[in-house]
């Protein structure tokens, strides 16, 4: 089941009881026109925002390239769904973008996380930062990448596990 992304303000120590595995991880938010990716530390604590790929011809390879990290050990695409939970259009979209993707990226896991409300609170953010609009055009799909990536950071933090629905890749890779 996935769980619905909650934006916290503070940061939890790791804990005994909840360890956070090492390791970087990337998140993409999948859009019509631009995927924003996003890459966590190694520890797992801190999302930053890394780049935003156009959509179409090379998308894969161009995120592909950007997950040639040794440490990587997954990526988390955003699944959009409705305030009810619902699945629309834009999340099958997503569906189809991550399953290209896990056969790109094999063995390297790729799971769905519900990235409910990530563009909208990045849009927020960059607004009371001083960005106008035209500049939040640039940066609002890495943006709420690292929103979405923080989320499921921070999911994991708390309840010890991966989150997110594991995505299977088709067997022979490279999509």
């Amino acid at each position: 089941m996935l769980q619905p992304y909650c934006f916290r303000t503070e940061t939890w120590p790791l804990s005994d009881n909840c360890p956070l595995r090492s390791g970087v991880r990337l998140a993409v938010d999948v859009g019509s026109a631009r995927v924003g990716v996003a890459r966590s530390d190694r520890e797992g604590l801190l999302a930053s925002p890394l780049a935003t790929v156009l959509r179409g011809s090379g998308d894969l390879d161009h995120i592909a390239s950007l997950a040639g990290e040794d440490e990587l050990i997954e990526v988390i695409v955003g699944l959009p769904t409705g305030l009810s939970g619902k699945e629309g259009t834009a999340a099958m979209d997503a569906r189809v973008f991550a399953a290209a993707l896990a056969t790109r990226l094999a063995p390297v896991p790729v799971r769905l996380f519900d990235e409910r409300f990530t563009t909208v609170i990045a849009h927020d953010a960059l607004r009371r930062g001083g960005k106008d609009s035209r500049d939040r055009r640039l940066v609002i799909d890495k943006a709420a990448a690292a929103l979405l990536l923080q989320g499921a950071l921070d999911a994991e933090r708390s309840t010890g596990r991966a989150v997110g629905e594991l995505v299977p890749s088709a067997p022979g890779g490279r999509g």
